[in-house]
């Protein structure tokens, strides 16, 4: 039986306007997206639009890489809010 390809689009949290940030940035498909940074991503993303992007950005981008390297990443794991709670977490623990 053969595997089915995975699409951008078929990754949880990606919606329309995220398939078209994965244009803007030149990714393409769940392969090329996998050997992306999340972090040089956002950036990217500010860079290309010449605006600051919501953090929420950077929360997708992480979700939606640790699909693309993972497809059984936890269920948990693949919704954007996941990473938000991770990123803020970080954010409390430098301030001490």
């Amino acid at each position: 039986m053969a595997k089915k390809t995975r699409n951008l689009g078929d990754l949880i949290s990606i919606g329309p306007a995220m398939l078209r940030d994965f244009q803007l940035l030149g990714i393409r498909s769940v392969a090329a997206l996998g050997r992306q940074n999340p972090q040089r991503m956002y950036r990217k993303m500010e860079r290309a639009t010449g605006q600051r992007q919501d953090p929420c950005v950077l929360d997708t981008f992480c979700a939606a890489v640790a699909q693309a390297r993972n497809p059984r990443l936890a269920a948990e794991k693949c919704q954007w809010w996941w990473w938000s709670r991770r990123r803020k977490e970080r954010a409390k623990d430098l301030k001490k």
